[in-house]
């Protein structure tokens, strides 16, 4: 009786560049792999309306570590914040406010981040 060996090969998906990213999604930021869990406060101007200020968005976030271990962090519209070796930012929050709507669905938010570090 004949044996034939198999090669098996498992292809992962690489992990998607930290743009467009949905709240739950994980993505590879230039270094660290984070991932959006829940938005904290949108508190935006509508697009379609003068404010005397301009609101923020605050977004709970997870860094996933080696291992798989995962740590909690906030990031803040336009703010930096420490992480690992350097500092992320969340550069783009989507949809745009609109007084017409009230409210944004959890599921129509997409982000977008940038890291800086490791040097």
């Amino acid at each position: 009786m004949a044996l034939s060996a198999c090669a098996t090969t498992t292809s992962q998906t690489p992990l998607p560049e930290a743009k467009n990213l949905a709240l739950g999604q994980q993505a590879y930021a230039d270094g660290p792999i984070v991932q959006p869990v829940e938005v904290l406060e949108d508190s935006r101007c509508p697009a379609d309306v003068m404010c005397a200020w301009a609101g923020r968005v605050r977004v709970k976030m997870l860094w996933i570590r080696s291992g798989g271990r995962q740590q909690e962090f906030e990031v803040t519209l336009g703010q930096r914040t420490q992480l690992a070796d350097g500092s992320i930012l969340l550069e783009r929050v989507t949809p745009e406010r609109r007084s017409a709507a009230k409210v944004i669905k959890p599921a129509d938010y997409r982000f977008d981040f940038r890291f800086d570090g490791g040097y």
